[in-house]
């Protein structure tokens, strides 16, 4: 019986191996995935254009243009009159507009020797992209105010990500929806695909038990997806930069119980969709949506209404991105998730339950 086991493995094995196009597409998904959300899908503002305003083009106003010019995060654009703002904004020829007063040096002078006087610079941005202009707005102020404040001088400290790379954000997210897209949808193809063919009807007349057949064409879709979480957390850690501060281990732990968590619904799938295309929509795209949208892969959980929040806690994806940012950013030791481990396994138990019962179901 044993020996019946290992032979559907080697023979699920060789299947997958044969079909090239499929395994090109396995492995190609995850990086480019990985690759796109790491470096061309950024909420890092870069080269915002800024232009300045300055009735008088004093020592303090060229050092102020200076230190802006110097920044990587902007590109000075010149000086230009007030009557042109309006139209430079509403032309995209630049995205904020410094305008310095007239008496700027004379009040920075009073200032410095302690006369209650402010320079007056007024900041006009583009807000009609919102995330652009909070950006340029924050970055603006903590240059300008930086050099004026000094009688309130304060230290900021980016903890966990102190240059502040989007990378460290999404990574952990992409690696949640990877998962599941791809073990969802390899398993739930595969089994489909067995039905449609009506060779699983000739695979459950052998001796071996229906429940040991699945789990024998699961097994190298497991195989699989263990290669596949290797190749994304070297990419992650030597392409992308992002640390891995709460140890490999306790990652590789928690992301292997959530890749049977996502084998265990590709199974649900396959019970409940008739042909792969259906298998095939199911995986990549029922399931894609609650993840992009309900598992802190974009938004903040608390930013979403109470309603989506209490909803977000059946999808797995939530529970396995934020144990895994806590330990690759925070340093977070496994232990310190248990919570998210004790409820990724709630859902493994129960989603291989549901599963096989409703599989056993459809046999008979």
């Amino acid at each position: 019986m044993k020996g019946n086991f290992i032979s559907f493995v080697k023979k699920e094995s060789l299947h997958i191996l044969r079909d090239k196009r499929t395994m090109l597409i396995v492995m190609l998904i995850p990086v480019v995935l990985m690759i796109l959300f790491g470096f061309a899908i950024s909420t890092e503002v870069n080269n915002i254009r800024v232009a300045v305003v300055a009735p008088e083009r004093t020592d303090g106003i060229r050092d102020a243009v200076e230190k802006i010019s110097q920044n990587s995060y902007f590109t000075f654009c010149g000086y230009i009159n007030n009557d042109d703002v309006d139209n430079k904004l509403r032309t995209n020829e630049v995205s904020a507009v410094i305008v310095f007063a007239s008496d700027y040096d004379r009040r920075v002078a009073l200032a410095s020797e302690g006369v209650p006087s402010k320079p007056v610079i007024q900041l006009i941005v583009d807000a009609s992209n919102v995330n652009s202009a909070g950006a340029a707005t924050a970055y603006l102020q903590n240059i300008l105010l930086g050099r004026e404040s000094q009688q309130s001088m304060f230290e900021t400290r980016m903890l966990f990500n102190p240059q502040m790379k989007s990378a460290y954000n999404f990574v952990p997210g992409i690696m949640g929806l990877i998962f599941i897209l791809v073990c969802a949808m390899m398993t739930s193809v595969s089994i489909v695909r067995e039905k449609e063919m009506g060779s699983m009807e000739v695979l459950l007349v052998s001796p071996v038990r229906p429940v040991k057949i699945i789990f024998a064409k699961m097994i190298p879709y497991f195989a699989i997806s263990c290669i596949v979480l290797i190749t994304i957390l070297m990419l992650a850690h030597y392409l992308l930069e992002v640390p891995m501060t709460g140890g490999v281990g306790g990652i590789l732990s928690i992301s292997i119980l959530y890749l049977i968590l996502s084998l265990a619904l590709g199974l649900l799938v396959s019970t409940i969709a008739k042909t792969q295309v259906v298998a095939l929509l199911i995986s990549a795209m029922v399931l894609m949506m609650p993840i992009m949208m309900l598992s802190g892969l974009l938004f903040p959980i608390e930013n979403l209404p109470k309603f989506f929040q209490v909803v977000s806690n059946i999808v797995p994806a939530r529970w396995y991105i934020d144990a895994v940012r806590k330990m690759m950013i925070q340093g977070e030791s496994i232990t310190a998730v248990w919570q998210n481990c004790a409820i990724l396994f709630g859902m493994t138990v129960a989603l291989l339950d549901i599963s096989l019962k409703k599989f056993n179901d459809k046999l008979e």
